[in-house]
C-alpha cells in the first residue's frame, strides 16, 4: 500500500490522465487529493468528472477510497455553480475558465458536481499522525479548534513559516513552533513551489509542498508519503499549447 499525495490541478485533466497512468495506481494505495480541482486550464468540468469516476470505481471493485480536500478554488466554484455568483478577483485568478468548462453542460451534470463538491471533500485529513491541507492552518491546538472553518484551504502563513525556520534548529528548542509538533509530517498546495523557482516538491520544517505550478508553467506532481518517491506529468503549458491556464 502507497499513500500517494496529488498536487493541485486546476483544470488540467490532460495532466491528471497522464499522471493517474505514470502512477499505475493499486487497489490498497490510499490517493488524497490535496484541493484545487478546477480554475486554470479549460477542462475544470472534466476534471471533476474523473475525480467523480474514480471515486465511483474503487468503491464499485471495493478498493480503497481516495480522500479529496478541499481547496479555496472549490469553494469559490460551488458559489458559482450554487449561486451564480461571479467574484471578479476569482474570474481574473482562472474562474472565467471555469465558466467556459460549465457552459452548455445539464441541470443534472451540475447538481451532481454540485453534490460532489459538497459532500465528498473534506477541510483536511489525517492519518497516521500525519496532517493533509490544502493550504494549512492558523490555530496553535491545531485545525480542530479554527475558528474560522476555512482557514485549511485559505491560510498561506504555516507554509510561510515553515520557509523561515532555521534547518538546524531542533524540535526540542522552546522557539520551535508548536504547530509543526502536532503532525508528523504535513503535505500542502495551495502555493506553487514555481514561486520558488522549483517544480519539485519543496521540504521544509516537517512540511512538504506538492503544488508544483501546474495551474501556471509546471507539471502536476504525486509524492509517495512514505518513500517520498515523485511522479509528474509533463509541463501544463506543453499538455495545453493553444492557452494560457493563469499564466
Amino acid at each position: 500500500m502507497r499513500t500517494l499525495v496529488i498536487g493541485d490541478i486546476h483544470g488540467g485533466y490532460r495532466a491528471l490522465i497522464q499522471l493517474l497512468e505514470r502512477l499505475e495506481v493499486e487497489p490498497r494505495d490510499q490517493l488524497i487529493f490535496l484541493g484545487d480541482y478546477v480554475d486554470g486550464w479549460s477542462q475544470s468540468f472534466e476534471v471533476i468528472e474523473e475525480l467523480i469516476s474514480l471515486s465511483r470505481k474503487r468503491a464499485l471493485h471495493k478498493h480503497t477510497a481516495p480522500i479529496f480536500l478541499r481547496g479555496n478554488h472549490d469553494e469559490l466554484v460551488l458559489d458559482f455553480l450554487v449561486k451564480g455568483q461571479k467574484n471578479k478577483q476569482w474570474l481574473h485568478h482562472g474562474g472565467t475558465s471555469t465558466v467556459k468548462s460549465y457552459s452548455g453542460k445539464s441541470e443534472s451534470e451540475i447538481a451532481r458536481h454540485i453534490s460532489f463538491l459538497t459532500d465528498e471533500l473534506v477541510d483536511f485529513y489525517e492519518l497516521d499522525g500525519n496532517g493533509y491541507f490544502h493550504a494549512g492552518f492558523h490555530n496553535l491546538n491545531g485545525p480542530h479548534y479554527e475558528y474560522y472553518k476555512n482557514l485549511p484551504y485559505w491560510d498561506r502563513s504555516l507554509w510561510e513559516m515553515a520557509l523561515c525556520i532555521d534547518p538546524n534548529l531542533s524540535k526540542d528548542d522552546s522557539r520551535y513552533p508548536n504547530r509543526l509538533k502536532l503532525y508528523n509530517e504535513i503535505f500542502i498546495g495551495h502555493t506553487p513551489t514555481t514561486r520558488l523557482d522549483s517544480t519539485q516538491p519543496i521540504h521544509a520544517a516537517n512540511i512538504w509542498n506538492v503544488d508544483t505550478g501546474a495551474a501556471f508553467t509546471g507539471p502536476l506532481t504525486a509524492l509517495c508519503v512514505e518513500t517520498k518517491e515523485i511522479w509528474q506529468s509533463d509541463p501544463l503549458p506543453d499538455l495545453y499549447p493553444e492557452e494560457k491556464g493563469r499564466n
